[in-house]
């Protein structure tokens, strides 16, 4: 599913991409400077080296995600996988080192995102959660509202407490 209107990415996508960037650059830098030190490098380690570095940057590159009326992307090295979140069908979340959710629309497609970076950015946060929104009261979003209300607790709860904060209610 191509999308043709513009949406909100990830804010922090760009610094996190330069980090993973800079880091495969290290690795190619350090890893020339040894192997030049030792006298070993030539043309082909060099190569390997490079796509060594190549390989880091694959790995550490974060998936992108971006989140529209009534769609969510997300943007991995090699494919991007879009939902309509006002016809999501599941809701699931898996817990664990590498937590995450997996939205399913009623079309079959399915995509993985990392609940921080929904926690992380509200306005992704408000365009999801607002498709989901529209599902629940379609009555398609058969599994998974708890899953949502659970998350947007998390999401919304401390932003609600700074306002009061801020406003001195509390």
């Amino acid at each position: 599913m191509t999308r043709t209107t513009s949406g909100h990415t990830d804010r922090r996508w760009a610094g996190h991409a330069r980090f993973a960037a800079l880091c495969a650059l290290g690795f190619l830098a350090l890893a020339l400077a040894l192997d030049a030190a030792a006298g070993t490098l030539g043309a082909a380690r060099a190569g390997l080296w490079s796509f060594l570095a190549f390989l880091v940057l694959a790995v550490l590159v974060p998936p992108r995600v971006t989140a529209g009326d009534g769609w969510l992307s997300v943007r991995r090295s090699l494919r991007t996988r879009t939902v309509r979140t006002d016809a999501l069908v599941a809701v699931r979340q898996h817990q664990g080192p590498a937590a995450h959710l997996l939205l399913y629309d009623a079309s079959g497609r399915c995509v993985e995102v990392d609940p921080r970076t929904l926690a992380a950015d509200p306005l992704l946060w408000h365009l999801l959660e607002a498709g989901a929104h529209r599902s629940r009261d379609r009555g398609v979003l058969r599994h998974g509202s708890q899953v949502l209300a659970h998350l947007g607790d998390d999401v919304d709860g401390p932003a609600v407490r700074a306002v009061f904060r801020v406003s001195g209610l509390v």
